[in-house]
């Protein structure tokens, strides 16, 4: 049975660890709302270009090699976003088995099948499984910004259209609330448009362009310069998704850590004050008996 010196111990380090993980909520509720405020002003961006760019293919008939559709792509990229640390509840691991069961369920079928990790977490899942990325990206929080998305965005573009992939897909958790992100399996290549209408009804928008409607420059340069814009738009919106749903999930692993120690606290001294008594009822036995002993 524990002494009451080690139960004082174990009180006093998960009072320090309560601390600890006060410290990390509050951290991660500060982030969480700049995070969150900037995917709210990006959402409808994003979903408003690529609404312009449907609308432009559909009206002039365009076709573009971002926008052809390979209905059995032979050879894939996945993109996998996770975080650099840990501490966010099941975060990291629900993107990474997502992708595990992806590469799992189509590598056979698949003549190429390649991943890159963005994500130090998402290093080491894979690395334990001996998978191997083409690339690896981390410290993502920390220099999340428009130019690293381009960049990434300019590497995936530049292996496409050399036809090293048929398609090119992104599993990263989507932002939804503080207690909820939801694993997204997204085609990033080629370009869906099938999904700009939606997009459009979400924001309230229906009018499309007018068939007699005459471009400057040529409708064919203007959806090009708009699709580059587009795609690295949706990796930038994909890498911020990712990094408020790591916010959102710390905060709330850093929330039920805290009552947790605090139930262990209620739980050490609880126990405290039970073998404290014990000892004192002990003590004043034994006082009581050596009295009686002396009566007699």
């Amino acid at each position: 049975m524990a002494s009451l010196k080690d139960i004082r111990s174990k009180i006093e380090s998960t009072k320090n660890t309560q601390q600890i993980t006060r410290a990390m909520k509050m951290v991660s509720a500060a982030k969480l709302r700049r995070a969150q405020q900037n995917i709210v002003n990006l959402r409808p961006y994003a979903n408003g270009l690529l609404s312009v760019i449907a609308d432009i293919a559909e009206t002039n008939r365009l076709e573009h090699p971002l926008l052809s559709v390979t209905l059995e792509p032979k050879k894939v990229l996945v993109v996998v976003l996770t975080s650099d640390r840990g501490l966010c509840g099941g975060f990291n691991t629900n993107a990474c088995k997502a992708a595990e069961r992806y590469y799992r369920a189509n590598k056979p079928v698949l003549e190429k099948f390649d991943f890159i990790f963005v994500g130090r977490r998402a290093i080491d899942y894979f690395k334990r499984r001996k998978i191997t990325a083409i690339e690896n990206i981390t410290s993502l929080e920390k220099v999340i910004s428009y130019t690293l998305a381009a960049n990434l965005a300019n590497k995936l573009l530049e292996l496409y259209r050399h036809g090293e992939y048929d398609e090119i897909k992104i599993i990263y958790n989507e932002f939804k609330s503080a207690i909820s992100q939801v694993v997204v399996n997204e085609k990033l290549l080629p370009v869906d448009v099938s999904q700009a209408r939606k997009a459009s009804l979400e924001m309230g928008a229906g009018a499309h362009f007018s068939k007699d409607m005459i471009f400057e420059p040529a409708p064919e340069l203007i959806i090009d310069q708009l699709l580059n814009k587009h795609f690295a738009t949706q990796v930038y919106r994909t890498m911020s998704e990712s990094v408020a749903s790591e916010h959102g999930a710390r905060m709330t692993a850093m929330e039920n850590a805290t009552k947790n120690a605090g139930e262990m606290i209620n739980l050490y001294t609880l126990m405290y004050n039970k073998l404290r008594q014990a000892s004192i009822t002990t003590e004043l036995i034994e006082i009581t008996s050596g009295a009686e002993a002396l009566k007699s």
